[in-house]
């Protein structure tokens, strides 16, 4: 089987398996929505634009996290509320996970296309560049759960997801700085072998 295919496969799969008795629909959308966008965004720019396998399937399991967080909603993952109570932490922190791969799989995309495009001529610049647009990314995340907390009132909570920490929106945007920073520290060198090995 293709292996492209495949992951398309395991897309849908786990996109229909959240959406069966998720918490609640409304919230359910507002989390799988991204992924769903991302995922047609990939097929249309699919013969144009392929990006590194390795990318696709951090992408795949980038999606897998928000379909988790949509299904229980970010603040209601069971694991995650063992490991609060286990841990004697004061929340569930899965959304946390959300975001460090909300900075870690924008960072593969962006890196591969500043590289393949040639869009950054001093290639000294280009962990950094990465790393500020997917801050940019996270800011404007954040900026939509607002705009959706404000507009829906209290059916966006669970969306928001802030679980009575004040500070929840400054350490999500921490969270995503923290996974671009990781992606380009720990995964650089094999993205270029990766990308290397489809340019020849």
């Amino acid at each position: 089987m293709n292996k492209y295919l495949t992951l398309v496969i395991l897309f849908f799969a786990g996109l229909i398996i959240s959406a069966i008795n998720p918490h609640d629909y409304f919230t359910w959308i507002l989390e799988v929505f991204p992924a769903i966008l991302g995922f047609l965004a990939l097929l249309l720019t699919f013969k144009r634009f392929r990006f590194t396998y390795l990318t696709y399937v951090f992408i795949l399991l980038h999606c897998y996290v928000l379909f988790i967080g949509g299904h229980y909603t970010y603040a209601m993952v069971p694991a995650f509320d063992w490991i609060r109570d286990v841990f004697h932490q004061t929340r569930n922190n899965y959304d946390k996970v959300g975001h460090f791969f909300q900075g870690f799989v924008p960072a593969m995309i962006i890196r591969e296309i500043f590289i393949r495009r040639d869009v950054i001529q001093r290639k000294g610049w280009i962990a950094f560049l990465t790393i500020c647009v997917c801050a940019t990314i996270s800011v404007l995340y954040e900026l939509l759960e607002w705009l959706v907390s404000v507009t829906s009132g209290s059916a966006g909570d669970s969306f928001l997801g802030t679980q009575g920490d004040i500070w929840d929106t400054q350490s999500d945007m921490l969270f995503a700085i923290i996974g671009a920073t990781c992606m380009v520290l720990l995964l650089s060198k094999v993205q270029d072998l990766r990308i290397s090995k489809m340019q020849t």
